[in-house]
């Protein structure tokens, strides 16, 4: 009996580090879940973008604002450069944008001018452009992650072409008729519209936005564009 109890107290000091160590495993706690990271919209960016524009313009007014309102459709693409800085608070992005694009939306078409709904006596052939489109907005979002869903709104600057030909009546450069078939001029208006934008990598997004835009020119006319744009922005 003696050397049983013996060769139980060897057992039992052989395996105590065993079962040490076996009890510490069974309370050890599991290593912590990490922390999925949060994405901050904050900082300085520049990018490209383009798309495209439709509307309607009134290349008369170009030349003079004694004719009653007419309005040509025009179409086209555009493409330029965006520079803009915004700040995160919470869900909460605020921030400014501006951009500069070169654009093609053109149209045609012909015309009898007229003066408080006399017809004049002149018939033309126009072609119309915007060729420059600028605007300058404050951009309003909410960040989910590395979406955000913004609203944009601010200043706009179009840069609109006209020109014509005779096809009927008086030649373009009449006095008293038309004394010009050709025009340029900048056009102020606004600008609005929605937009989302994902960020791809830690500096790179891609962004779709929809923006209309309202240029007042002389007397009632106002141009008018719809711009469906897309960019590529890095972020400082």
């Amino acid at each position: 009996m003696k050397r049983i109890m013996t060769w139980l107290a060897s057992a039992a000091v052989l395996l105590s580090p065993v079962v040490a160590k076996a009890a510490d495993l069974a309370v050890k706690a599991p290593p912590p879940t990490p922390v999925a990271a949060v994405y901050n919209w904050t900082g300085f960016y520049i990018g490209v973008n383009g798309g495209y524009g439709w509307g309607s313009q009134d290349p008369l007014n170009l030349f003079t604002d004694r004719f009653d309102r007419v309005s040509f459709d025009l179409n086209g693409g555009f493409i330029g450069g965006t520079a803009g800085a915004q700040i995160q608070q919470g869900n909460i992005v605020l921030g400014v944008e501006s951009d500069i694009d070169w654009a093609g939306i053109r149209g045609s078409g012909t015309v009898t001018p007229a003066v408080a709904g006399v017809p004049a006596t002149i018939t033309l052939d126009l072609t119309n452009k915007t060729d420059a489109i600028i605007t300058a907005r404050m951009r309003a979002g909410v960040a989910l992650n590395t979406v955000l869903l913004y609203a944009t709104a601010g200043a706009a600057f179009l840069h609109e072409t006209a020109a014509g030909s005779s096809i009927a009546g008086v030649p373009c450069g009449t006095a008293g008729v038309l004394t010009s078939c050709g025009e340029k001029r900048w056009r102020p208006g606004l600008a609005a519209g929605l937009g989302a934008e994902w960020a791809f990598m830690p500096n790179w997004s891609v962004k779709g936005e929809y923006l209309y835009v309202a240029a007042t020119g002389t007397g009632v006319s106002k141009d008018q564009l719809n711009l469906l744009r897309f960019g590529v922005n890095y972020k400082f």
